[in-house]
């Protein structure tokens, strides 16, 4: 597995990033990312290289969009 770093402007930038990613591997395999990672979490699915990406990246998102929650409700 190749690592790669992507750098963005803000967070917002990047879990927008992430979200697209997300909608892909959604779309391809037909089963939405929280499902998909409660499955993976249990050991229901393959450890495939995609599905170690896609359960890095739902990871990820989560940690982002408490990041942006968190600082929206310290701003209002």
């Amino acid at each position: 597995m190749r690592k790669v770093r992507i750098e963005y402007d803000s967070r917002v930038d990047a879990l927008v990033a992430v979200s697209k990613r997300l909608s892909v591997y959604e779309g391809r395999n037909k089963l939405e990312s929280e499902e998909f990672f409660d499955k993976f979490s249990k050991g229901k699915t393959a450890d495939s290289e995609e599905f170690v990406e896609w359960a890095n990246d739902y990871q990820h998102y989560l940690a982002l969009r408490e990041a942006v929650e968190a600082k929206m409700r310290h701003a209002g």
